[in-house]
């Protein structure tokens, strides 16, 4: 039989793995190896040279993206239909199997899967129903709890509770929930897979069928594999143990939310007589960014080791480049890919990823600025998101008490007690006397339409905006939206829940505050409308410009979790500093700091022919200036890889020579006109200042001065006139 169509495109690590004997096999892909490709051509293999039936195989992939990829693959070089196939993602394949055996699985045959939302609510009802108050007991905070125990695969009845209320609480949450989807017949998405595993070791018959039935199964990014999803997987494959992993411990990024690197590492110990095969022959990047992702990479302990090479030729050096602040940042990347484009690049080869996605609101800023169509990949907009939306809608009702659609949303957030039947009855008094509901709330509770305790709730909601507007009545736009965020509940809410999600919208409400303080009103033909209003218009007209659709030619912008799997010519890889990549809670938990490093690697290797490295020597965040160390990781790349574009005078943890003409904060030596960094100034229309930098030479000396009210600003001494204070 030829299957020269099926080994000829590969080369010699790609044919071993492929055409590896029938026994347990882990192939540890690198970064742009082609895991792909493997993974859909030992199919081939099985079924063509194997004499494998397609319906003996199970194939589990992450995403339904990624499934539809490796069956349009698999269609192409069998030239068969794959409808048939057992292909999908581990959650869609469980869901098959339950409703195959909705019986044995203890469901009703219709039962009803609930997403995320759906399932908030019903964890609500159930506190409401357990008498628990919301502030005490989080709803988002039990949601992850409930999460996180079933993708540990432990029911309520395995919690301990003893005399700790807490313990016993959590116990009570758990079990009503549970209690209530049986009950209702509704399965969230961990109880997909936790009911498959328990469907599989609790009955035998059904766990010999799939056993005998699946000869061959394959698993596609094993390294984010969780608990439960690696107990099914041994389960499945334990009669046979034909289990065939690809995945990447270099690339393991998801540890946040259960994924186990150890899965993979610990792959020979479970599975005996394994084999380990290697794909290190890279097909994306040049020989530069490979050489530099593989310096970083190899400080982490603990690998399984291996070393990505590339035939093509070095390319270019990695161009890294120290900003003065975040706005230069944006600026410097911003006309970096204009340059790029009138070069005759698309748009979308370009991707900007950073850390963090309160990141991407001064990128969309200079995006805008510059008339450069841009794409928030797999999120939104700065302005977009739901936590700004809250607290614009707090901005928005203090300065105009008649905005229905900011009363509606933010008179129950956080929960204060307002339940909607309060709600409606506001609503219909506004209705019926034609008046906003501000307006009528305050009616109804001084005509005493509400019970007493729906009438405390609303009438300390009311309270609590007047006081909002009496504190930042006059004050500056930074000012209103840090005492808004503080005031209003909006950031002990979210920092609650400790999330990865929730954490990041603590970060992008704290960004919130660096927008309003960066905020320049442009001409407006009214000119009586005060900075808050104008700043609250700007915000809506960017929330509202329209995302650019994916397959128009936009740049790209995505946090470094989202940019997996993917690449582009030419990587701004931003952000680059202490606290903020590495992140400041990877430094405070045991082997989060690894696993920054492995995400680093995958922005590294994002990119193809190009990659920027940026940070900033000041960088405002959460409302102030905050004096940054370039992050661990610039140290770690080797100078020869390297081109400095512009290096940071205030901290070196690079261990490189300052350029000429530059002084450091930490250096002594006198400037010109008697100016040093560290030196208080004052500037006839900046006010005063400190300096932080000085560059050049004579008349041609520049300084960068930090003044309290302006920010950070270049003067030259020559012909500005500084006095020093």
């Amino acid at each position: 039989m030829d299957v020269s169509h099926i080994i000829d495109p590969l080369n010699d690590a790609q044919r071993m793995a492929v055409t590896a004997q029938a026994a347990p096999a882990l192939v540890l892909a690198g970064a742009g190896s082609g895991k792909t490709r493997v993974l859909t051509h030992r199919i081939g293999w099985l079924v063509v040279a194997g004499g494998c039936s397609p319906q003996e195989v199970l194939a589990v992939t992450f995403t339904n993206k990624a499934a539809r990829e490796m069956r349009g693959r698999i269609e192409e070089l069998l030239q068969l239909p794959t409808s048939g196939m057992w292909i999908g993602t581990f959650h869609g394949l469980c869901h098959r199997l339950l409703r195959m055996h909705f019986e044995d699985a203890g469901l009703p045959q219709t039962f009803e899967i609930i997403d995320s939302d759906d399932q908030y609510r019903l964890v609500r009802r159930i506190l409401n129903e357990l008498d628990l108050d919301e502030a005490y007991w989080p709803p988002r905070q039990m949601q992850w709890m409930i999460n996180q125990h079933k993708e540990e695969a432990r029911r309520a009845s395995q919690l301990p509770t003893g005399e700790d209320y807490q313990q016993q609480t959590l116990y009570r949450v758990y079990a009503s929930y549970e209690e209530t989807c049986q009950r209702l017949g509704l399965v969230d998405f961990a109880e997909i897979l936790l009911r498959t595993l328990e469907l599989f070791r609790n009955n035998q018959p059904v766990r010999e069928l799939w056993q005998k039935r699946f000869k061959h199964v394959l698993v596609d990014e094993f390294q984010d594999t969780n608990t439960i999803q690696y107990q099914w997987l041994r389960i499945l494959t334990a009669d046979n143990k034909f289990l065939f992993a690809v995945g990447d411990d270099d690339q393991s990024i998801y540890g946040w939310r259960g994924a186990k690197v150890e899965n993979l590492l610990t792959f020979e110990t479970d599975f005996e007589g394994a084999q380990i095969i290697r794909l290190e022959q890279n097909y994306r990047s040049s020989g530069h960014i490979l050489a530099a992702a593989n310096a970083v990479i190899e400080k982490n302990d603990g690998r399984m080791g291996k070393e990505l090479w590339t035939e093509a030729a070095d390319g270019n050096l990695i161009r890294l480049y120290g900003a003065s602040n975040e706005i230069d940042e944006a600026q410097y990347v911003v006309s970096t890919i204009e340059s790029w484009v009138q070069e005759g690049h698309r748009r979308d080869s370009v991707a900007i990823l950073y850390r963090s996605n309160a990141q991407s609101r001064a990128f969309e800023e200079q995006l805008l600025n510059a008339g450069m169509p841009y794409r928030v990949y797999g999120g939104l907009r700065f302005f977009e998101r739901a936590e700004i939306k809250d607290a614009l809608a707090y901005m928005r009702l203090i300065s105009n008490r008649e905005s229905d659609p900011s009363f509606e949303r933010i008179v129950n957030l956080p929960p204060r007690g307002i339940g909607a039947k309060t709600l409606e009855q506001v609503r219909d008094h506004s209705r019926a006397k034609q008046i906003s509901m501000w307006q009528a709330a305050t009616e109804v509770i001084a005509e005493e339409q509400l019970s007493a305790r729906a009438a405390s709730a609303l009438g300390r909601f009311i309270e609590l905006i007047e006081e909002i507007a009496g504190a930042t009545d006059d004050q500056s736009l930074e000012s209103i939206a840090d005492k808004v965020l503080q005031m209003s509940g909006l950031l002990d809410h979210y920092k609650k829940d400790k999330s990865e999600k929730a954490q990041g919208r603590v970060e992008n409400l704290e960004e919130l505050v660096t927008a309003a303080n960066n905020f320049v009103p442009g001409e407006t033909e009214d000119g009586d409308l005060d900075p808050l209003s104008l700043f609250l218009a700007n915000a809506a007209l960017e929330a509202g410009e329209g995302q650019a659709a994916e397959w128009e030619d936009c740049v790209q912008l995505m946090s470094l979790h989202s940019a997996k799997g993917l690449e582009f010519p030419l990587v701004f890889l931003c952000g680059l500093e202490e606290g903020l990549f590495p992140h400041q809670r990877s430094l405070e938990e045991a082997g989060r700091l690894e696993e920054e490093r492995r995400l680093c690697y995958v922005g590294m290797t994002r990119a193809m022919e190009q990659l920027y490295l940026c940070y900033a020597e000041i960088r405002r965040l959460y409302g102030k200036d905050n004096y940054t160390q370039a992050s661990r990781f610039l140290s770690e790349i080797p100078m020869d890889y390297i081109e400095e574009i512009r290096s940071s005078s205030i901290s070196r943890p690079l261990h490189r020579p300052v350029r000429p003409g530059a002084q450091s904060m930490t250096n002594n030596s006198s400037a010109s006109n008697g100016l040093q960094p560290g030196t208080q100034v004052n500037h006839t229309k900046f006010g005063e200042g400190m300096v932080v930098m000085i560059e050049g030479q004579g008349d041609n000396t520049r300084v960068q001065i930090n003044f309290s009210d302006a920010g950070l600003k270049w003067i030259l001494p020559a012909y500005a006139k500084l006095d020093i204070l």
